[in-house]
């Protein structure tokens, strides 16, 4: 039996050893929809069934474009909503709750050794909490929400450790940008990335979702960390149903790689792909028309923390359109309450309310021709926000942060 994390929970959910490579079938801990909940059952209702396979496992929020910035997306918002009420859906977040991979950690849904399959790429993002999490179809969540089943791979591992003392202004954003960098954008395709070392055990919880998330940028199925103190502290407040932490055994890994954090300056991937990536220095002075803090994968309370840190008491250059974005309410409310929205409206930012919006293009900070935009969010593919002729720097809060007060991609730790 292999005795990597991804085994070990599948080989306890379906109850017999397994191994890597093996197709196994299997019933989940939470199925979760979005905006393309409307389009999913509408293939669900094609199947025949006329009962969801579980009321309680499947969760959606509204995130994507919220409010609805035009009547195809109202249509559908009020089309999902028909669907919940038809189908007696328990756990459904309309647009006040925020981004689905912020809300599904906070209201309890993840819990450790579970499985979560999304209708989203990103929803590898729960692996920080020592879960199994990661995206799938929408044909494949129709036939989930029907039938509670799925065929699934069991995926070879990466083990990725990170070692070292990140230097100040140095981000868990900065060290995924730097290890997708490095492996390439198709290098852990379908491998399970197990995250572990000195610097993973001194990051926050909002550091682990942040590289979860992104390992799917460079292929990787799921990336899973090892539950420690932070981590049950975090889900004490939120998980009330009991879980086991899963931790591996003498796992046979199909690589081990070691990252030396210690010297590594602040990163940047540059236009078209994640994995265009390169130190902070070596893009200096590109000027930027508009910054975007936020998203799923920087949209937290401790992002902006990093960002008032180096905004506090200055000016936004008059050159930039600054965004800000929580990650769901939660977060929006606990930063009103530290004081951190304040400052950063009076620095000149824009808030927003909490949602993915100009994250995929669909409203909120669309980029026009010829625009260049730097954003703490995961992906900046041609087009990715609503113009294939923008370009699109992907980079930390306290980049982003320097970089909005300069008008030009500037290096945090000059500030």
């Amino acid at each position: 039996m292999s005795e990597t994390i991804i085994a070990k929970i599948i080989a306890k959910k379906i109850g017999r050893e397994v191994e890597e490579g093996e197709i196994v079938e299997l019933e989940p801990d939470i199925l979760m929809t979005h905006e393309n909940a409307g389009a999913i059952f509408k293939k669900f209702e094609s199947i025949g069934i006329n009962e969801v396979w579980n009321k309680e496992k499947i969760v959606i929020p509204i995130d994507h474009c919220v409010p609805a910035a035009n009547e195809k997306y109202a249509a559908n918002h009020k089309l999902i909503r028909k669907f919940v009420k038809k189908y007696g859906i328990k756990n459904f977040y309309d647009i006040k709750a925020g981004i689905c991979h912020q809300v599904l950690p906070e209201k309890g849904h993840i819990a450790p050794g579970e499985i979560i399959l999304g209708a989203d790429s990103h929803s590898t993002t729960y692996g920080a909490f020592n879960a199994f999490s990661t995206g799938i179809g929408r044909s494949e969540a129709a036939s989930l929400m029907a039938i509670g089943k799925i065929w699934l791979k069991v995926p070879e591992t990466f083990k990725i450790e990170i070692i070292g003392e990140m230097p100040e202004k140095t981000t868990p954003k900065d060290v995924i940008l730097h290890i997708i960098g490095e492996i390439g954008a198709d290098g852990a395709t379908y491998k399970l990335v197990e995250y572990m070392g000195e610097a993973v055990e001194k990051m926050g919880i909002s550091g682990r979702m942040t590289m979860a998330n992104m390992t799917v940028e460079m292929g990787g199925k799921a990336g899973i960390f090892l539950f420690d103190e932070k981590t049950k502290k975090w889900l004490d407040k939120r998980v009330f149903r009991k879980y086991e932490s899963v931790e591996p055994g003498n796992a046979d890994y199909e690589k081990e790689l070691i990252f030396d954090v210690d010297d590594l300056s602040p990163q940047i991937a540059a236009p078209h792909t994640v994995d265009n990536v390169h130190p902070v220095e070596d893009l200096e002075g590109i000027p930027i028309d508009q910054v975007v803090l936020g998203t799923c994968t920087n949209g937290r309370v401790e992002d902006f923390e990093a960002a008032v840190d180096i905004l506090d008491g200055k000016k936004i250059d008059d050159s930039v359109r600054m965004l800000i974005i929580p990650a769901s309410q939660e977060v929006y409310i606990k930063a009103i309450e530290k004081g951190l929205i304040a400052k950063l409206a009076k620095a000149g930012a824009i808030v927003l309310n909490p949602n993915c919006g100009p994250c995929l293009g669909a409203h909120e900070g669309v980029l026009a021709p010829g625009e260049k935009c730097l954003s703490t969010a995961n992906r900046n593919f041609r087009g990715r926000m609503g113009c294939k002729e923008a370009e699109i720097y992907l980079a930390s809060p306290a980049t982003a942060a320097a970089t909005a007060i300069k008008g030009e991609i500037t290096d945090p730790r000059s500030l």
